[in-house]
């Protein structure tokens, strides 16, 4: 067994209506003034207030930021940094989905440190400290809440990660209850998000990838196939619901481990020039770069394939077992209601060459890709793709 190093979350808590005791179960950890960042959709529906109302009656000083926007900005980051600052807050609590847990993590760490941001940018870049940090998810997709990682929009479109353990929170709350109203579009593409870090985690050409990582991505996969079309259909069902946010943390517990790949190289640029939701731009280009990938990774994907559907097991052939896998994720993305192809989702053709320039720059992500991906190989998918 080759050495590798696993990193995670080191507290979780799974409860249905946990946050409406968030002060007993956070509060030592955040200190007495508190930034809850969070989103305005997230601010509107309100579910963030029995957090705050229990903290608040706690006697902790709550600050609200409620300003970040899918594919948050540099900008926004800043924002939340200065009305943390201002308030002079001991701990952070990022309340929804993935974009608001990114800002959480980075203002809490810049807000403990006196590092700057551009110097933080890549893979153990971040020297921290950061201040004491709780995650609460509000969707079932980016298992941000377990994951070292935090991305930024810069300027261009571009989009830059942060990659390094001192961003871990101290403690992730997961509460089925809050992701009941999700609608079934978001429900839907998050779940495929899921699915995605747990393809590429468990085929991932990382020397990190690990044995725990890949047992990760097994089971978050049998979680995610088996409750995700109830959840889209059925979205008061709490139990489907649970299982969706445990295979998403489990999910991010495995890639966080066993870094993406090439999938979300190629659909970071889609979310900052065309600000597709991250979930759905995984969806839109996963079955092709699996597709271009598989002649390097088909015995991964054939391993990971009973997980996502019991029948293929009987397939003997590795190569003919990925490629149905292949084709399943392909229909079950349609089944959802998720748009195909780029060009549905607003993607005009003579964006794509853009587009390839910058996948490229995910030069973090494409180094853990099995098979090589250069900028013509980009083209080409997307190209397939639109």
């Amino acid at each position: 067994m080759h050495p590798f190093e696993f990193h995670t979350t080191p507290g979780l808590i799974v409860q249905p209506g946990a946050v409406a005791r968030l002060a007993t179960l956070a509060s030592r950890r955040l200190g007495p003034r508190v930034l809850l960042v969070t989103d305005p959709g997230l601010e509107r529906l309100g579910l963030h207030r029995a957090a705050l109302a229990d903290l608040t009656a706690a006697g902790h000083a709550v600050t609200v930021f409620a300003q970040v926007e899918a594919d948050p900005s540099h900008a926004t980051l800043m924002d939340a940094v200065a009305a943390g600052r201002g308030a002079g807050v001991t701990g952070v609590l990022g309340f929804g989905g993935g974009s608001s847990l990114d800002v959480a993590k980075l203002a809490a760490l810049l807000l403990g440190s006196d590092q700057d941001l551009d110097g933080a940018w890549g893979v153990g870049n971040a020297r921290g400290p950061r201040l004491p940090l709780v995650l609460v998810p509000t969707t079932a997709g980016t298992g941000s809440e377990v994951t070292p990682i935090a991305i930024i929009t810069v300027a261009g479109g571009e989009k830059r990660g942060v990659s390094s353990p001192v961003i871990l929170p101290d403690l992730a709350v997961l509460d089925a209850d809050l992701t009941l109203t999700l609608p079934p579009a978001v429900t839907a593409a998050t779940g495929m998000d899921a699915m995605v870090h747990a393809i590429e985690a468990h085929s991932s050409a990382s020397p990190n990838n690990n044995p725990l990582s890949r047992m990760l991505a097994d089971q978050a996969m049998r979680l995610l196939a088996a409750n995700i079309e109830t959840a889209v259909h059925r979205g008061n069902d709490r139990d489907a619901r649970g299982a969706m946010l445990l295979g998403s943390l489990l999910a991010g517990q495995a890639f966080a481990n066993s870094p993406v790949a090439a999938v979300h190289a190629l659909a970071y640029p889609l979310g900052g020039l065309f600000h597709i939701p991250h979930g759905l731009s995984n969806a839109l280009v996963l079955p092709h770069v699996m597709r271009f990938t598989l002649p390097a990774a088909a015995p991964a994907y054939a391993a990971l394939a009973p997980a996502f559907d019991a029948s293929l097991a009987g397939m003997a052939d590795d190569t003919r077992r990925a490629g149905a896998f292949t084709d399943g994720l392909a229909a079950l993305s349609a089944r959802l209601g998720l748009p195909q192809r780029l060009r549905d989702a607003g993607v005009p053709r003579d964006a794509l060459p853009r587009l390839a320039e910058n996948a490229m720059k995910q030069t973090r992500l494409l180094v853990n890709n099995p098979r090589p991906v250069t900028q013509e190989d980009a083209l080409a998918i997307y190209e397939a793709a639109w």
